[in-house]
């Protein structure tokens, strides 16, 4: 049995539907199991037990919220460090595979080129660095896990940057947008199939080698590139019908609590060569939106 954490997020609900749709049984749950209460994840997972033991634990639960954890910092690393940390114990106790999923924002966005997964981690906010010490501590509690960093990532359910531009684009005749930001655009179903194709050849075929794997979809593009694109896509599809100007801007436009990286572009060569991958460039049409 798969035990999804977290399954009423965007990502969560993505790997939920993927799951429904090809027959994958799975248990899921969200904020009525605490995951920053060891006690109650074992009582859990023992309660799961004597129906069906759980196999795969898939964690979608996080604090995302990169502004506030600089003033929310202490619930920020229970749910990014502490919360992840009690799942990866609970999972090698129980003999489950974990699957967990990171940011971009452990690396300083100070490269040049993409960023490999075994390159130096120098998160700059409390986000990216609550998130780098999960990691840590995934591994050292349990050496059968998959951590999967990704970044600028978009989907059909909840909040995000396609959802945030088209109500801006509606609503105003111009807009501004950042062009000194680089990166690539993650669509959440595409990341949800990654996941069911790494439970699939695990459990039938071919076993991929735990550790920690970078994906996005391809393409390396600034925010103001991708906003470009949701307008196209708007217009064509008659999801937008008015005009609305859209204007490059530096970062410093809007002043932040935390500094965002500056590029945060991952390499995929890892993932390509275990997972055998073709990745889907660029973004995905407007099905996605």
């Amino acid at each position: 049995m798969i035990w999804l954490i977290g399954n009423r997020g965007m990502l969560g609900s993505e790997i939920a539907g993927v799951f429904e749709k090809n027959g994958i049984p799975f248990i899921g749950t969200d904020r009525e199991i605490d995951i920053t209460d060891l006690n109650a994840l074992e009582s859990f997972a023992q309660t799961q037990k004597e129906i069906q033991p759980i196999s795969w634990i898939i964690n979608c639960a996080a604090y995302t919220a990169v502004d506030m954890a600089e003033d929310d910092a202490v619930l920020c690393r229970k749910l990014n460090d502490e919360g992840p940390s009690n799942i990866a114990y609970l999972a090698d106790k129980t003999g489950a595979r974990l699957i967990h999923f990171s940011t971009d924002y452990v690396f300083n966005g100070k490269n040049d080129h993409p960023y490999k997964e075994d390159d130096p981690t120098d998160p700059i906010g409390v986000y990216g660095l609550t998130k780098r010490d999960g990691e840590i501590n995934i591994l050292k509690n349990n050496n059968a896990s998959y951590i999967i960093r990704t970044a600028w990532l978009y989907g059909v359910h909840g909040n995000n940057f396609v959802y945030t531009m088209l109500k801006l684009m509606r609503t105003k005749n111009s807009i501004s947008v950042v062009n000194d930001q680089i990166g690539t655009p993650t669509w959440a179903h595409d990341l949800a199939e990654i996941v069911f194709m790494l439970i699939k050849r695990t459990d039938e075929t071919d076993p991929v080698p735990y550790g920690i794997y970078h994906f996005t979809n391809d393409g390396i593009i600034s925010w103001y590139d991708f906003a470009l694109e949701i307008y196209r896509q708007g217009r064509t599809t008659g999801l937008l019908t008015d005009d609305c100007i859209i204007n490059p801007c530096s970062s410093e436009a809007f002043p932040s609590k935390v500094r965002r990286p500056a590029y945060s572009v991952l390499d995929k060569e890892k993932i390509k060569k275990h997972w055998a991958l073709i990745l889907r460039h660029g973004i995905p049409a407007s099905e996605s939106f």
